[in-house]
């Protein structure tokens, strides 16, 4: 009997091919899962960034070491430093 005519060898090769398929689309499911979350992350630290130089600067104000030329400065640097220290430490 011909290995092409079995059953058993079809039914093998079809399923095989269906759960090679499924993994296939999975992975490139999850690889694109995991590229939105990275940019979402970005986005929150840049944002938590913003927020610390905001906080820093208004304690400096009540402090009452800050002038007015400094005023938006630590918020630029922190936001403007977001997603460069992980590379400057390669």
């Amino acid at each position: 009997m011909s290995l092409l005519r079995n059953p058993f060898v079809l039914l093998g090769a079809y399923f095989t091919a269906i759960a090679g398929g499924s993994t296939y689309l999975l992975r490139a499911h999850h690889i694109y899962n995991l590229e939105e979350h990275e940019a979402r992350m970005d986005e929150l630290e840049g944002t938590l960034r913003g927020h610390i130089g905001l906080i820093e600067e208004a304690l400096d104000r009540l402090e009452g070491t800050a002038t007015e030329a400094d005023r938006g400065k630590k918020m630029n640097d922190y936001y403007g430093k977001r997603g460069r220290d992980e590379k400057q430490k390669k």
